[in-house]
Order: structure tokens, then C-alpha cells, then sequence
């Protein structure tokens, strides 16, 4: 299964969280979930799995991701000593094409993993590639030399708001991970415990 290339806007609203720049636009004017009657639809109610579901759903796309990667990222959290949810979320986190965005050097997810793919970023000075690639503590991303007069990353620097974990040069265009940041410090909409036990099933 590939990567999500659909509507941004459509699945957006009916995720809750503005996945694009354009969709976060777009949903402060129309705020209802897809649909007609989508602001007067009664809300049935949600069984445990639905919102467990829901909840997997929106973590899978905030961070652009496939079902299996998701589940492996789940299986490898399981297997860590300490809060399964909240290891889950520093191994996403730490993903190359998410420091990336988070850094403010893409606007969205899907730019960020695009710029990795076509190879803009370094990694400690070194080309990578793979939006998978695990960023670890101390590790300098940065957009290569070559590719840093770009108008995108210009265009994306200039509204940076990166999080405290990350040390960010908007004149270098680079972002140094500073620690594994807590679930409170990670700015994803989501509610981690439920996504787990949609995997403990």
C-alpha cells in the first residue's frame, strides 16, 4: 500500500487536524467533517473500536506513514522498557522526514518526506534519503548546501515555530535534536493509549 496521496482537505476534516497548510486554511472556514450534512449530522456513538480506529487513523497520517510501519514502530515500543505510548511517539518523532517538518525547513509532512526522498538533506553532513531514517540525540539535520537557496525552504523557515526539543538555524537551515521529547512537548493531536490498545486487541 502506498503512501496517502489523496485529498489533504477532504481527509483533514474528517481526521480533525489540518494535515497541509491549504487544509488548515480551508478548515477554519469549513470546520465540519466532510459531507453534506456534515455539521448537522448526529454523532452516533463511537463503539471502543471505533475510537481506537479513529485515533490510529489520525496517528498514522500525521505522520504519513503505512499500516505496517505503524504496526512495527507499535511492536518495537512493546518491546522497550518504559510507557509503551509514549516510546511509540519519540520512535515517530524521531523519524527523518518528521525533524524535518517539525524543524519548519517543509510546511507539511508530505513536503518533508518528499524533500528526503529527493535528497536535500544531510544528516551530521552526510546525504540521506530515507524518510525512516531514526534521528538520534546530538544528530544535525540540515538541507544541503546546494539545495538551501530553494524558495520552498526559505518560504517554510521564515514561519518556523519548532518545539523546544529541536535547536533550529534559520540561517543555516539545519536542526540539531536535542533529547527524546516527552508525549506533552510532541505536537500531535491524538490519543496515544487508545492506538496501543487497538494493537493489543
Amino acid at each position: 500500500m502506498s503512501n496517502y496521496t489523496g485529498p489533504k482537505v477532504r481527509l483533514s476534516r474528517k481526521l480533525g487536524i489540518a494535515l497541509t497548510p491549504k487544509a488548515g486554511k480551508y478548515m477554519d472556514r469549513k470546520p465540519n467533517p466532510p459531507g453534506q450534512h456534515g455539521a448537522n449530522k448526529r454523532r452516533a456513538k463511537v463503539s471502543d473500536y471505533g475510537k481506537q480506529l479513529f485515533e490510529k487513523q489520525r496517528l498514522r497520517f500525521q505522520y504519513n506513514i503505512h499500516e505496517r510501519q505503524l504496526r512495527r514502530y507499535v511492536n518495537q515500543a512493546q518491546r522497550t522498557v518504559g510507557n509503551t505510548g509514549e516510546i511509540l511517539v519519540q520512535l515517530l518523532e524521531s523519524r527523518l522526514d518528521a525533524i524535518v517538518f517539525r524543524a519548519g525547513l517543509a510546511r507539511s509532512i508530505y513536503a518533508a518526506r518528499q524533500y528526503v526522498t529527493h535528497g536535500h538533506m544531510t544528516v551530521n553532513g552526510k546525504r540521506v534519503n530515507i524518510p525512516s531514517y531514526r534521528v538520534k540525540v546530538n544528530d544535525v539535520v540540515a538541507v544541503r548546501e546546494k539545495s538551501r537557496k530553494l524558495a520552498c525552504f526559505q518560504e517554510a523557515i521564515r514561519t518556523s515555530m519548532p518545539p523546544p526539543y529541536l535547536d533550529v538555524s534559520k540561517s543555516n537551515l539545519s536542526a540539531k535534536l536535542l533529547y527524546l521529547p516527552p508525549r506533552e512537548e510532541i505536537p500531535i493531536i491524538c490519543e496515544v493509549p487508545l492506538v496501543v490498545e487497538y494493537y493489543s486487541r
